[in-house]
């Protein structure tokens, strides 16, 4: 019943804003308008919450992609200069290290919780293979595209710079997709189940 008074309330909704209608029909419609809400509020709760995500949260999880992949890339960095490698080799190594750091941080967590490791591996590639994605793509993209970057060595503060500014950048723009993710109960919405 309560459905169906909704449904009339709202096909008048256009005549409620016109001042002569403030009556009976008003105040009948409000009232099952409000109880249906509250109807509707409480035992499909479940159904409306992966929709409840917030900036905080999702920054959060990017920060946590964003210490891996720093830490994989700087790591690709040293290891690749080391062997005295091409940038290209270089940057593939950085690359791999990156999704491999990314990916053990989550891992790290979901196995805490007890999580076999087959489950927690699949949890983890769910949870960070798309944040991964973005957040190389535009960290090696701003890297490749600034002019002497590529050649810069550890030792210079332009490769540091380059590398700080990349990693912002990267935050910047993975951040809304995180929100995206977990606003459809994907992404790190499927790893904070297993924190609580």
């Amino acid at each position: 019943m309560q459905h169906d008074a909704h449904s009339h309330h709202h096909g008048h909704q256009g005549h409620d804003d016109h001042a002569g209608h403030t009556g009976h029909e008003s105040h009948t419609g409000h009232e099952s308008h409000a109880g249906h809400e509250g109807h509707h509020g409480a035992p499909h709760g479940d159904h409306h919450a992966p929709g409840k995500a917030s900036w905080a949260m999702a920054a959060k999880a990017t920060l946590h992609c964003l210490t891996g992949c720093a830490i994989g890339e700087v790591l690709g960095m040293v290891i690749g200069t080391a062997f005295g490698w091409g940038n290209v080799q270089t940057m593939i190594l950085a690359i791999i290290l990156a999704f491999f750091f990314g990916y053990a941080l989550t891992l790290r967590g979901i196995l805490a919780a007890g999580v076999d490791f087959k489950a927690a591996f699949k949890v983890a590639l769910a949870a960070d293979t798309l944040s991964i994605a973005v957040m190389e793509l535009i960290d090696n993209g701003v890297i490749a595209l600034w002019p002497g970057a590529m050649d810069a060595h550890l030792s210079e503060p332009v490769f540091w710079i380059v590398l700080a500014i990349a990693l912002a950048a990267a935050f910047v723009i993975t951040t809304p997709v995180n929100k995206w993710m977990i606003g459809r109960g994907k992404g790190h919405a499927v790893v904070h189940q297993y924190h609580h």
